[in-house]
């Protein structure tokens, strides 16, 4: 049955009916439920695209392969709550306080699926395209590992002859500001574990040991202390930090037989996964034979770097944006990844949404006023793109 058409969707309604679902990853917690309920009402075809106990949504108005599809892709499963007793609200309870709704998911991101819920709700039962299609795909698994989520979209889309042309990703993208920045790509990012081993001594007579930790200290001096690049015309320099460095050691008059510490690489778009891989392993390769120390790599490429250019579709945002937030947005690559990563195998992504300065932490929360002027940016985009 369609949708009642004589009253707008309320994102700010259906942002709290998300943040009650208890959707923790991996759970679905009825978040998406809930969303499917609301879209086939409006007229959507809704199909489940379920992988590895991960729930995942796909829906589409319109006729399958249009030649103008647009979708919208985000995320209803949310981080965990952490200290339950630091918070001053229930993490599922969507209050509104000072004119803040507070819950878990309220900037990243429930906020940003109900905006471009309810937007694509009232376009097609309001103001329907004559030719064309739009798609949302939504996954429980951006919070997670991210295998069964996006990805297991795109295969499912792919299987089942569905597409999009364009496509924006609802994230938080504003730093401090609503409207501030739109994102057209992201850094690469990559993980590379090290463990050294020696052998185990006593510290007062260490020509009996092999000592692990001066090669590793020199491994990870080289590997921070190197340059990677000076960056790009649309990406700052690639970084490296060193995240942990450990022994397992308590005891001072014993030299450990192994040392492990670890790095984290944000690349940009000189670089790929498999080329600072390489660079990783020649790095440990010859410290490992400068000191007669075994070094063993693993790498784990969470993300390439990837760029959509400036032109139609980043112009077409940041109109909306400007329209109706009356501030010129920024084009940015900055921050961590995104389901965006996956979603340019397919088509131009960029990805709009909330200022994300509360997302993560305990009292997570979105001012209220934000909720009304996101729907009305995905909703002016809507109308633009089929115009």
């Amino acid at each position: 049955m369609p949708a009642d058409t004589s009253a707008p969707t309320d994102p700010v309604a259906l942002t709290a009916e998300l943040i009650r679902c208890p959707s923790v990853t991996p759970e679905e917690g009825g978040a998406l439920v809930l969303l499917q309920e609301r879209l086939e009402a409006a007229g959507f075809t809704c199909f489940r695209a379920d992988r590895n106990g991960i729930a995942n949504l796909f829906a589409r108005w319109g006729e399958k392969g249009a030649a103008r599809t647009f979708g919208f892709n985000g995320h209803t499963d949310v981080v965990p709550v952490g200290d339950a007793a630091a918070w001053t609200a229930d993490p599922f309870g969507a209050e509104i306080r000072d004119g803040r709704m507070y819950g878990r998911g309220a900037t990243d991101m429930k906020s940003g699926v109900a905006c471009f819920a309810a937007a694509a709700i009232d376009f097609v039962t309001q103001t329907p395209p004559e030719d064309g299609a739009v798609v949302l795909a939504i996954t429980g698994d951006e919070e997670g590992d991210s295998t069964d989520g996006t990805i297991a979209l795109l295969d499912w889309m792919a299987a089942n002859g569905e597409s999009m042309t364009h496509c924006l990703v609802g994230e938080p993208t504003c730093p401090t500001t609503m409207g501030e920045m739109i994102k057209i790509g992201r850094r690469g990012s990559m993980t590379a574990w090290f463990t050294a081993t020696g052998k185990q001594g006593h510290s007062a007579y260490p020509h009996r040991a092999k000592n692990p930790l001066p090669a590793m200290a020199r491994l990870v001096d080289r590997l921070a202390s190197h340059e990677l690049d000076q960056g790009t015309d649309h990406f700052d320099p690639s970084t490296l930090a060193v995240v942990q460095f450990d022994t397992g050691n308590d005891a001072t008059n014993v030299i450990p037989a192994q040392c492990r510490a670890a790095v984290n690489i944000r690349f940009n778009d000189i670089h790929t996964g498999e080329s600072l891989s390489q660079w990783l392993r020649r790095e440990a390769q010859d410290v490992s034979r400068q000191f007669d120390i075994l070094i063993e790599p693993r790498i784990k490429i969470s993300g390439e770097a990837f760029l959509t250019p400036p032109g139609e579709l980043s112009a077409l945002v940041a109109k909306a944006v400007e329209a109706e937030t009356g501030v010129t947005p920024e084009l940015s690559t900055t921050g961590g990844t995104s389901d965006a990563r996956f979603v340019k195998d397919l088509c131009p992504v960029v990805e709009f949404g909330l200022v994300g300065e509360t997302m993560h932490q305990v009292d997570e929360n979105v001012p209220v006023e934000q909720i009304p002027q996101l729907k009305a940016v995905y909703a002016r985009v809507l109308k633009d793109y089929f115009a």
